[in-house]
């Protein structure tokens, strides 16, 4: 075991992890301040000890504490810390967009994302996220709910937007704060998205 390098304020790598709040997520090239070999051991030993959970190689997550035992921070919390690392900004699509939103109750396995980054795909604890190349239009809108859901519409697709879902999306339209940004946007969506969303303005 490597000797722990000291710090500014006197606390040891594991002081410092521990101290961390529940539902951080950390990454093993963190701490470029101690040895590699060092940092694998601690990171292993409080995985060991409960205080960590592994998600992916070199991918720590400090879950929050329940009742019901350790809840991990989500997937889409998980994916927006792996892509601010690339400093890459990424959009839930398909299946991953529409669960988000409340237009489908499909357990998923699998996760897709679009990014301005590199095409990775991502192995965590049982679950898998594909990072896809996206097009720059897809990230030009300045609201996360109308980015969600052009992605959300396109894997519907328009015959089956149905008198629930045009509920679902009027409910999501309403909650927005940004009306400015919004109406934006909203002219920004594809025509035939466009048309069903302009009346919930």
């Amino acid at each position: 075991m490597f000797g722990e390098c000291s710090i500014k304020n006197g606390d040891t790598l594991r002081q410092r992890i521990e101290a961390l709040p529940e539902d951080s997520i950390l990454f093993r090239s963190d701490f470029p301040e101690y040895h590699s070999e060092f940092v694998g051991g601690t990171l292993a030993e409080l995985t060991n000890d409960g205080i960590l959970v592994k998600l992916a190689q070199g991918i720590y997550a400090k879950p929050r504490k329940s009742r019901f035992g350790n809840v991990l921070p989500s997937i889409d919390k998980i994916v927006q810390a792996i892509a601010g690392r690339d400093n890459a900004q990424i959009i839930p699509s398909g299946i991953t967009a529409l669960n988000i939103l409340g237009l489908s109750t499909q357990v998923q396995m699998n996760y897709t994302y679009l990014t301005t980054g590199s095409e990775r795909l991502i192995k965590l604890t049982n679950q898998r996220v594909m990072l896809k190349r996206g097009v720059p239009k897809n990230f030009c809108y300045g609201t996360r709910l109308i980015a969600l859901l052009v992605q959300a519409l396109k894997a519907l697709k328009q015959e089956n937007v149905g008198q629930e879902e045009l509920q679902t999306i009027r409910e999501l339209i309403s909650k927005e704060p940004d009306r400015k940004t919004l109406a934006k946007d909203v002219d920004m969506m594809p025509v035939w998205m466009k048309r069903i969303v302009k009346p919930m303005l």
